[in-house]
């Protein structure tokens, strides 16, 4: 027997799963388990195979955020400076959500439950969303004194406009699974939400790795692009496409009327 830790690792076939695993504390984050993390996707990005990766979290909650119980808060000297939520997001947080923003491949989360905080965050810089009906999302930095962090006031105003993501900010209140799908911050709601996202993973992993990771970015870019700008990066990034193996594979496959063998390459 070894000991738990708080990130669970599987591959099956082309898809990883990671999962939180601190369900006794909602599977809210300590600066180990940030490391632990950074550990298990870099397992994954350095498998070639490996073309979908799926995160969950383990028990009743997806994630609540921060531990807050790994802040001092301890009184005496200097409990100003040790209490600063600053540093433990410049070398945890912020670094967390720019991995899973910016993976090799498509990343699919799949919300089982509470998604508090930073939770909440990370579930939506996932590329696609699964949650259970019961699964909430809670921007509970307001009640705190904070405002929200690991890019979520830059992914709420990107998914609900800046109407909704105000108001959710400043009031902290419950956004039910369903009222997430409704207003765009998902992609479904689901009975099983892992397997409902594993199995989009497996699908995913059969398709074109390096196109689909290009058109993240290009609708990310597009944005802040200009229309011009936006036809440019088009072109650009579909002449890189070009030279791809998947290219040429499902041109080939299309033509002689058969099912393309992508190989993410």
């Amino acid at each position: 027997m070894t000991e738990p830790t708080t990130i669970l690792y599987a591959e099956l076939g082309s898809v990883a799963t990671v999962t939180l695993n601190r369900p006794q504390a909602l599977n809210s984050f300590t600066p180990a388990m940030h490391r632990d993390l950074w550990r298990v996707l870099d397992q994954a990005e350095a498998n070639p195979a490996i073309r979908a990766l799926v995160i969950t979290g383990a028990g009743r909650g997806f994630c609540a955020g921060a531990d807050l119980a790994s802040f001092d808060f301890t009184p005496g000297p200097n409990l100003v400076e040790r209490a600063d939520p600053g540093l433990t997001i410049e070398q945890n947080f912020n670094v967390t959500a720019r991995r899973l923003h910016n993976l090799r491949m498509p990343t699919i989360a799949a919300v089982n439950g509470v998604a508090a905080g930073a939770g909440a965050s990370y579930a939506m810089a996932c590329d696609v969303v699964f949650a259970a009906p019961e699964a909430s999302f809670i921007q509970a930095f307001s009640k705190i004194g904070l405002i929200p962090d690991a890019g979520g006031s830059w992914l709420l105003t990107e998914r609900l406009g800046l109407a909704r993501a105000t108001a959710l900010a400043f009031t902290g209140d419950k956004l039910s699974a369903q009222q997430a799908k409704d207003w765009g911050m998902i992609w479904e709601v689901s009975a099983e939400p892992l397997a409902a996202a594993t199995a989009f993973a497996q699908r995913m992993a059969a398709m074109p790795t390096q196109a689909l990771v290009a058109t993240r970015q290009l609708l990310r870019a597009s944005g802040t692009n200009s229309y011009s700008q936006q036809l440019d990066l088009e072109r650009d990034t579909q002449s890189a496409m070009g030279k791809t193996h998947d290219y040429f594979e499902g041109v080939n496959a299309f033509l002689e009327k058969r099912p393309a063998q992508f190989k993410g390459e």
